[in-house]
């Protein structure tokens, strides 16, 4: 199962964004990488690699960030596992998380060889519609899902 780790300038909202997609995918392997060691708001090149090796199972790692230093933090981890199949999403924090956690579900995984990511659809549609600006109503779609069943679970709690 491919690994997800989420990071955040804050540690409280990176396990935010953990607690949701576990409702959607209990199973997922998630990680939140939030925060600096001593508490306060940052990103941790240390945290971030930690939270990487925690939850990767040989399938790959999928990285969302939140913003500004979390990305260039996580390219910096990313060069630092460069023999470890590790991908940076450009997605919506919390819908791809979801999206990810759902569909890392289903089994999916990198190709290192190819630095191909083999997910489902909704997760290749999301990458591929930020990425390449491509596939913008493929992203609208996949997040539209993704809405459709953050809904149906805030029903169930009604």
């Amino acid at each position: 199962m491919v690994g997800i780790v989420i990071v955040s300038h804050s540690q409280r909202l990176a396990e935010g964004v953990v607690e949701i997609a576990k409702m959607m995918a209990p199973e997922a392997r998630i990680a939140a990488a939030g925060g600096l060691e001593d508490g306060t708001a940052g990103t941790s090149f240390d945290r971030i690699l930690a939270a990487c090796e925690a939850v990767d199972a040989g399938d790959g790692v999928a990285v969302l960030m939140d913003m500004g230093s979390a990305v260039m933090t996580t390219e910096m981890v990313v060069e630092a596992l460069e023999d470890h199949a590790v991908r940076m999403l450009d997605a919506p924090l919390v819908e791809g998380a979801v999206l990810a956690a759902v569909e890392a579900n289903k089994r999916g995984n990198f190709d290192p060889a190819q630095g191909s990511y083999y997910q489902s659809e909704l997760l290749g549609n999301l990458d591929a519609g930020v990425n390449s600006g491509s596939s913008v109503t493929s992203l609208i779609k996949s997040i539209d899902s993704c809405a459709d069943i953050v809904a149906d679970l805030a029903r169930g709690y009604e």
